[in-house]
């Protein structure tokens, strides 16, 4: 983790691409998904513990993707996040897909707190501290 920025590798499988070789754009999503996860379990918190034991959860309230290259079968990717904001009841992040330097995908992600019924809550405090003290925000 260096300036604020979580890393996470992820190499683009035959199953992530379309019958081009190319990575299928809803893969991306995926990706990302999997960096925000990891970077809460850095944090000290497993979504699935979140779930059961607070009855909390994460969902994507907004989100914007730029596609800008391709990814291809076999590429080693680094899916960067970054935090932007965090308050009591969202979270916005910036993150990038880079192959070797160069920005493959960029995507603005604001995620909601919801708790049970869908209904949103306020994220824990121990949480919100521990993401702003990883990020640096």
């Amino acid at each position: 983790m260096t300036k604020g920025i979580h890393s996470f590798p992820v190499r683009v499988y035959y199953e992530d691409t379309d019958a081009a070789g190319i990575v299928y754009y809803a893969n991306y999503l995926k990706f990302a998904e999997r960096a925000r996860t990891e970077s809460l379990r850095l944090c000290g918190f497993d979504q699935s513990d979140l779930l059961r034991d607070d009855k909390i959860g994460f969902v994507v309230r907004k989100m914007s993707v730029d596609f800008l290259k391709p990814a291809m079968l076999d590429d080693l990717l680094t899916i960067q996040t970054r935090l932007n904001d965090i308050n009591r009841v969202s979270i916005h992040m910036h993150q990038a897909v880079v192959r070797g330097g160069e920005v493959l995908v960029a995507m603005e992600v604001k995620l909601v707190v919801v708790g049970e019924g869908m209904k949103l809550v306020k994220l824990p405090e121990p949480m919100r501290k521990a993401m702003g003290k990883l990020f640096k925000h």
